[in-house]
């Protein structure tokens, strides 16, 4: 397998597909980089070099018992592009992987970044405090950290519904769709896993956001049923001088397989430009 290893000797597993300007891909929680395979295969397909990895704890990267912080995240795909030398890169993080980009970002400047992609993105911040009145009491996270922590399989089987909205009336979401989740789901160890839930639930984003200075694009399905579009794409676009947010009508968080054509040409589009 293909790995980089950090500085406390983590591997981090990543896939990398074609030839040409660099795409980076960052994953939702809990799954990896299998989670990007349509996406790595269009872009490969029209010349790009489309590139994935495992964030610690998750798939086939090591399942570290510390370090499974949103920082630490951050410096792992910083020690893979360094490895890897990969220079204008185009960061593309989808939820909790969207977290990861911006905290990439502030904490590594963009001087190898030529552009970033938020896709149903977990920043600013998710959890509800003083300054963000519209987000998600701790209660729910609790209840998240206590699914994955008494059966994770019954959990990811059930949190696959309300990620695509195959629970929404006349969805078309099918079984196999709702199987590869669990199977990505399941390859996450416990302990990351359970570590994870605290950073995309209580990180804090507006500091990273304030040192984006290349394009930005945000896209947020409005039937987002895990990360509310009101509290995270339409408030990090206001925090992102000239970001634009493209909303999906009636799209769930994982917008990029139930939209995945749109998705496709719309990521090909801004990447072109």
């Amino acid at each position: 397998m293909s790995t980089v290893k950090t500085k406390d000797g983590a591997e981090i597993f990543y896939k990398d597909w074609g030839q040409g300007p660099v795409v980076m891909f960052s994953h939702g929680w809990p799954l990896n980089a299998d989670a990007w395979e349509d996406q790595l295969f269009t872009l490969a397909s029209h010349g790009y070099r489309a590139i994935a990895h495992d964030r610690r704890g998750h798939g086939r990267s090591s399942q570290t018992w510390e370090g499974n912080d949103m920082d630490t995240y951050a410096d792992d795909m910083a020690a893979v592009v360094q490895a890897l030398d990969l220079r204008d890169v185009t960061h593309v993080g989808h939820s909790t992987g969207g977290g990861e980009v911006t905290r990439y970002i502030g904490r590594h400047g963009t001087s190898r970044v030529k552009a970033a992609v938020l896709v149903s993105a977990i920043p600013p911040t998710m959890l509800k405090t003083d300054r963000n009145p519209g987000g998600l009491p701790i209660s729910v996270f609790d209840d998240i950290r206590k699914g994955v922590a008494t059966d994770r399989s019954q959990y990811y089987h059930d949190l696959a519904e309300f990620f695509y909205s195959a629970n929404r009336p006349g969805s078309i979401v099918t079984q196999g769709i709702k199987d590869a989740f669990w199977l990505q789901s399941m390859q996450a160890g416990l302990k990351g896993s359970y570590d994870c839930v605290k950073q995309f639930s209580e990180s804090v984003f507006y500091d990273d956001l304030a040192k984006f200075d290349v394009p930005t694009l945000i896209i947020h399905g409005d039937d987002d049923q895990i990360v509310p579009i009101d509290d995270a794409g339409r408030m990090t676009v206001n925090l992102v001088g000239g970001a634009v947010l493209k909303v999906y009508a009636g799209a769930p968080h994982g917008l990029m397989v139930t939209h995945r054509d749109r998705f496709n040409a719309d990521l090909l589009e801004f990447i072109e430009s």
